[in-house]
């Protein structure tokens, strides 16, 4: 059986993506870190997310938001910054300040300038290649943001299909959704609810569905050995698509957790077909393998 095709370099997959003009719309804005690109995207957006352009679970994600606040000053009458009311009063100016913030895992840093944000951000990327990336206002459930998983694979008939798709919410202020970073899994459906109605969300499940295959497709052109990918989709305030990048190594075995066991059955099936898993009988009684487990360990007591 030919090797299944593994591409660790996200900018790589995204230059592929963009050779699409239409499948180009779902990608955010996205270029090779430097500390130019850095105050460009962080003057279009505000927000953008800095990563590694490979590794995996969300390790080395970062995330820069550029803002203005405004402070008033402690000044003493008769200074010249002071301005006169329409009462006679004395009014304190109101001065603004662009901050920029850095946060990591947990962690935020606050800086005066972009210069030393950039050398902040070096310290973490050293000699590494970082992406860039517009950074997506996602949807929330109970006020932690999440983001979907869309897996699409090849069938023994060779087509491609979108197998599965689950919800990602980040734990307690974290920036990113990973399950290896401590987020927490829903299904589509549960999370989609808080936003759209039924009618809405069977439409965006399709649009995942479709998405999922395109994507595929467009990459096979490149790498025309891969059989499986996982996509990162987050979906905005007003229910747009965004792909925040394409995994070719994607984790399947999360899909057993649902109750709906025929989703991981065919899964595992195709998964086995194209030779990523060895063939297994998989129980649809988990629960009743168990039993016959005990059963079998008490005998041989």
């Amino acid at each position: 059986m030919m090797r299944i095709q593994r591409v660790s370099s996200k900018w790589a997959k995204t230059e592929v993506i963009l050779q699409s003009r239409s499948l180009s719309l779902y990608i955010p804005d996205t270029r090779k870190y430097s500390f130019d690109t850095l105050k460009e995207l962080l003057g279009l957006y505000s927000m953008v997310y800095i990563k590694p352009d490979r590794g995996t679970y969300g390790s080395g994600v970062m995330r820069a938001e550029q803002r203005t606040v405004n402070l008033r000053p402690s000044l003493h009458p008769g200074s010249e910054e002071h301005a006169t009311d329409t009462n006679g009063g004395v009014e304190k100016a109101i001065e603004e300040q662009v901050i920029y913030i850095l946060r990591y895992g947990k962690g935020a840093e606050v800086f005066t300038t972009p210069e030393l944000l950039h050398e902040a951000l070096l310290q973490r990327i050293q000699n590494r290649v970082y992406l860039i990336q517009k950074g997506i206002d996602l949807l929330q459930h109970k006020k932690r943001p999440f983001d979907l998983r869309v897996l699409t694979q090849k069938t023994p008939a060779g087509t491609w299909e979108t197998t599965g798709m689950l919800g990602r919410v980040a734990a307690p202020r974290k920036i990113v959704t990973n399950y290896h970073s401590g987020g927490s899994i829903y299904t589509v459906r549960t999370l989609f609810k808080e936003h759209m109605n039924a009618a809405e969300a069977a439409a965006a499940i399709n649009h995942l569905r479709v998405l999922g295959v395109q994507i595929a497709r467009q990459l096979e052109t490149a790498y025309p050995r891969i059989k499986e990918i996982g996509l990162d989709v987050a979906l905005d305030h007003h229910h747009n698509l965004w792909v925040l990048e394409v995994n070719t190594l994607p984790a399947i075995v999360v899909f057993n957790i649902f109750r709906n066991k025929s989703i991981y059955r065919r899964i595992h099936r195709y998964a086995t077909a194209y030779g990523r898993l060895k063939a297994t009988k998989i129980s649809a009684f988990p629960h009743r393998r168990k039993q016959k487990q005990k059963q079998k360990s008490r005998a041989c007591k």
